[in-house]
């Protein structure tokens, strides 16, 4: 059976799109809040997971967009590459970039400032301010990067679930 719009299992795939590209949206908009409101500064790190997040949103908007099964799920494939790009990037942050004094240089730093010059384009939303140490904070007594790495997870699994439903499966 075809899974098109028109399906139960179409738009189960539509609403889990659509919700990842919220939430995409959504973990950036928080992101931005606690940078300007509460001082909050992001690191290299940060910015990089702040790209992925607008990627994913980005992937899954157009995914949530198309009516063709193949391109929603090949962008369901892209949206879950990202996501664990997204998973890596915030548990390096964790468990190596934290720890670490200065950022400068890293792989995060030469995505986003280097070969994308982000920072130069957008530096409200995409110029680190803070060294990965000093940006280690937490929110609501839980670390910055593990609530990233916990909605990268969930959007993973959201893509999962539709690869999964557009295949059939």
């Amino acid at each position: 059976m075809p899974l098109g719009f028109g399906t139960v299992r179409g738009r189960m795939a539509g609403r889990w799109l659509g919700l990842s590209a919220l939430a995409g949206v959504g973990a950036v908009a928080a992101a931005l809040v606690s940078q300007h409101l509460f001082d909050m500064q992001p690191c290299p790190w940060c910015v990089l997971q702040r790209l992925i997040f607008l990627s994913i949103a980005l992937v899954c908007a157009v995914g949530w967009a198309v009516r063709l099964v193949e391109l929603r799920r090949v962008l369901a494939g892209v949206a879950l590459l990202l996501a664990l790009c997204g998973m890596a990037a915030a548990l390096w942050q964790h468990f190596k970039a934290a720890a670490s004094a200065s950022c400068n240089l890293t792989l995060a730093d030469k995505i986003v400032s280097g070969t994308l010059r982000l920072d130069a384009l957008l530096p409200g939303v995409f110029e680190a301010r803070a060294s990965c140490a000093d940006a280690a904070v937490n929110l609501l007594g839980v670390p910055y990067d593990s609530w990233a790495l916990a909605l990268f997870v969930l959007m993973a699994l959201a893509a999962l679930q539709v690869v999964r439903v557009a295949g059939g499966r």
